[in-house]
């Protein structure tokens, strides 16, 4: 199904009622981009804060873990949604729910009296978050000509990557001088500026389609993603023999439901709550897998390095969240300048000396002990992230323009599912090693430090391995031929005067 009939898919930037002009088209993306960073940016903030939550709250690791995890999961269960949101409601009510969402849960953060209240507020913090990248995308697919959509995505790379590196510094400089409650209030009269601008300049760019909603596709779903991405979380508490629940069990729960949703999706066709026949399309599959491997190496990076430094090397929580931010930084650079070269070259060259100079830096930080200097790890940082952002744009930007226009939506809401998996993934993996590996070192009476960075150091070759299978995959990244329209009936649209309200 589709937001646009697609039996006359115009390109972006032909006339059309529904898109604005060019300079009303690239405001209405800024604003996008400003708020999805701001929402995204929040995955990982309170990464830095749990050792103190734990204080405050009277909770312990794997309790205070639920801020973390009870985020994924929410963004792992809406995510797969979006793509029937985005086909049957408006952008602007899209993204008005979205941004009412994530107000709504910062508040309830902020004020948060007792520690279920402050998770209760990350939930609906999350669904609004989990929102927002299909709905970016998609208003970039839709609007941006073809040759112009690298440099667009090079953008918005920085917000699916260098907001939640950032996180941790933020994080970071906030505790050093205020409460914890200030990562919320100092995030949430941003938020309301971006609602509000956004509600006045967005207009309508996509015409909503009378679909159904397949109900158990949606607990499928559900069911599905939750479960993979609980049992993921879990392992590493499983490490410590301390899990909720066995590991095994959500994940067979997860895989059995998503096993039984990918076969319902494929039968229903058209009315599927997320159609997976964007997968048929070689290069959308190759970039997506590719899109997932970076995930994993970027969060389990970005879970592991805080740890690393702080108890391996004895940093404090500002000192870690500042050598975090170069890297961050790195990658938010190189975002435009890379999406300009992928208009000009095309992906491949790009991709695949990116996924190089990760794998390198991937090595080269299988190398971190206990006597590691601070400008060796921050080198090593610096160049994964470089590395990434050769990867991230031209591979979004070769995915989802591979696709139909009626696809769309769909191939976003598949992309940010992947990447949150991928990402729970990658985390999972990092901090299960990292922990069997310490407890293993305890246990046969080796230095408390010393067991811990042979831990660091087992999670990061593991994840170096990863990044070899990144290699040898970007080797077949080539640039996807335009998508030719499908002779498909269109569905039946909205009312005309639904379709043009703002």
């Amino acid at each position: 199904m589709s937001p646009t009939p697609p039996s006359s898919p115009a390109p972006a930037d032909a006339a059309d009622p529904l898109t604005p002009p060019a300079p009303r088209a690239n405001l209405l993306i800024a604003v996008l981009v400003g708020a999805a960073f701001v929402v995204i940016l929040n995955e990982t903030i309170m990464s830095v804060a749990l050792p103190k939550l734990m204080v405050e709250f009277d909770v312990g690791a794997a309790t205070a873990q639920w801020l973390t995890t009870a985020f994924m999961l929410t963004m792992a269960v809406v995510i797969p949604v979006t793509g029937y949101l985005l086909t049957r409601l408006s952008l602007r009510t899209v993204f008005a729910s979205a941004m009412g969402s994530f107000l709504t849960g910062t508040l309830v953060a902020a004020i948060a009296p007792v520690f279920p209240v402050l998770v209760l507020g990350r939930v609906v913090q999350a669904v609004g978050t989990a929102i927002m990248l299909p709905l970016l995308f998609t208003t970039v697919l839709n609007l941006v000509p073809t040759q112009r959509r690298g440099r667009t995505m090079g953008v918005i790379s920085i917000v699916i990557a260098v907001a939640p590196a950032v996180g941790p510094t933020i994080g970071g400089v906030v505790l050093d001088q205020l409460s914890w409650r200030w990562m919320f209030w100092l995030v949430l009269p941003i938020a309301i500026v971006a609602t509000a601008l956004g509600l006045s300049w967005i207009r309508n760019v996509t015409e909503p389609v009378r679909v159904p909603l397949d109900a158990p596709s949606v607990v499928l779903s559900a069911l599905g993603f939750s479960g993979v991405v609980f049992g993921l979380s879990s392992l590493g508490e499983a490490a410590e023999g301390d899990p909720l629940l066995p590991p095994w069990l959500p994940l067979v729960v997860g895989i059995g439901s998503l096993t039984v949703f990918v076969v319902r999706q494929l039968r229903l066709g058209d009315e599927a709550l997320l159609d997976l026949r964007a997968f048929r399309t070689p290069a959308f599959s190759l970039a997506v897998a590719l899109v997932s491997v970076s995930m994993m190496s970027l969060f389990g990076t970005l879970i592991l390095l805080p740890i690393y430094l702080q108890s391996v090397l004895g940093q404090s929580t500002l000192a870690t969240g500042l050598m975090l931010l170069p890297g961050g930084l790195a990658m938010g650079l190189l975002g435009y300048v890379v999406g300009r070269l992928f208009d000009r070259f095309g992906p491949r060259p790009l991709v695949a000396p990116g996924a190089v100079i990760a794998c390198i830096a991937m090595w080269g930080m299988t190398t971190f002990d206990a006597t590691t200097s601070i400008p060796t790890v921050i080198t090593w940082h610096v160049l994964l992230n470089i590395g990434l952002a050769l990867m991230f744009s031209p591979l979004l930007t070769s995915a989802l323009g591979a696709l139909p226009r009626r696809l769309y939506s769909h191939g976003s809401a598949i992309v940010s599912t992947m990447q949150q998996v991928a990402g729970a993934a990658g985390t999972a993996l990092f901090i299960t090693v990292l922990t069997r590996t310490t407890v293993a070192g305890a246990e046969s009476a080796a230095d408390p430090v010393g067991a811990l960075s042979d831990g660091v150091h087992g999670a990061f070759t593991w994840g170096a391995v990863i990044a070899v299978v990144a290699v040898v995959g970007s080797l077949f990244v080539r640039r996807a031929a335009e998508p030719e329209s499908e002779p498909v009936t269109p569905p039946v649209p909205e009312t005309a005067g639904s379709a043009q309200a703002k």
